[in-house]
């Protein structure tokens, strides 16, 4: 029987969904959100997310920065669609040990998450894992996107450049607990300068950029000397480490974009990191964080 190490996390996706009814989603597997059209206004986004105990956090970290992290992972996706976070469940999976100061910082950091992003906690669950099992956090949320303003990975054309917000590297360090989700720029971006394709930077660059620009039917050139650094990392830490959690999207140039992004965010970089050529051409990269390889 085939273990799943090794095995890489898209290609057991792909196999895992074909073994099931998928809805009628506007976009399903395989992006930031699903996305549904309930006949309203706007279209629903519905996202699940996890944490796993040695894998996403330490148990000796500090709990309101994994509370905040647990939430704010979400809220990313949701700017990675062009929308907004409405509503969440959290399940906690929780050896007998974890102590309740613990868990009640834990949600002391989520609600503080809660109230910058303007979402709220509706439900969940809880329950014991065996002695010596890992922690388990679970979460599900709804969310909004204006039905004109929805950006997916697939919507990137030849040509696009493509760009990053903020600084990259340095996740393993620490800054994984302390990341801002890109919710207010998203939002401006999908009003002012759509991006034609996006996602947030969890894998990192090595990881994601090829999903998005596979998900375009393109290629990708990448200006390596161009990449923006956290202060200490190297090339090979921003694109590798992971959990950035900055927007990765494409957009034509020549547009106004940098002047406008200069004025609105003066604190906040943009950089162009490449452009989409033809698939089968440009460039390649190996790396990133894959849960099974």
């Amino acid at each position: 029987m085939k273990p799943l190490e090794g095995m890489g996390e898209d290609e057991l996706i792909a196999r895992l969904v074909r073994l099931v009814p998928t809805g009628q989603a506007e976009e399903g597997p395989g992006d930031d959100c699903a996305v549904m059209d309930d006949g309203g206004m706007n279209l629903v986004l519905l996202k699940t997310d996890a944490l796993v105990e040695g894998v996403h956090f330490v148990r000796d970290a500090d709990a309101r920065r994994v509370g905040w992290k647990a939430v704010a992972r979400v809220v990313s996706d949701f700017a990675a669609m062009g929308g907004t976070p409405e509503r969440f469940l959290v399940t906690l999976a929780l050896p007998a040990s974890m102590t309740l100061d613990w868990v009640e910082n834990f949600y002391r950091g989520m609600g503080t998450c809660f109230e910058r992003y303007g979402a709220v906690l509706v439900g969940g669950e809880t329950c014991r894992v065996p002695v010596g099992s890992a922690a388990v956090i679970s979460i599900a949320a709804t969310g909004r996107v204006e039905r004109g303003n929805v950006v997916m990975r697939s919507g990137g054309n030849l040509g696009d450049a493509i760009w990053v917000t903020g600084v990259l590297g340095g996740s393993l360090a620490g800054k994984h607990l302390d990341f801002t989700p890109r919710l207010d720029q998203a939002r401006w971006l999908v009003k002012h300068f759509k991006p034609t394709a996006m996602m947030d930077l969890s894998d990192g660059v090595a990881r994601d950029l090829p999903r998005l620009a596979k998900a375009s039917s393109c290629g990708f050139q990448l200006d390596l000397s161009a990449m923006p650094l956290c202060e200490g990392c190297d090339v090979k830490q921003a694109l590798e480490d992971g959990e950035d959690f900055e927007l990765l999207f494409t957009f034509p140039e020549g547009q106004g974009l940098e002047r406008e992004w200069q004025q609105k965010f003066p604190a906040l970089k943009l950089t162009k990191i490449g452009r989409l050529v033809k698939p089968g051409e440009g460039d390649e990269l190996k790396g990133g964080w894959d849960h099974f390889r």
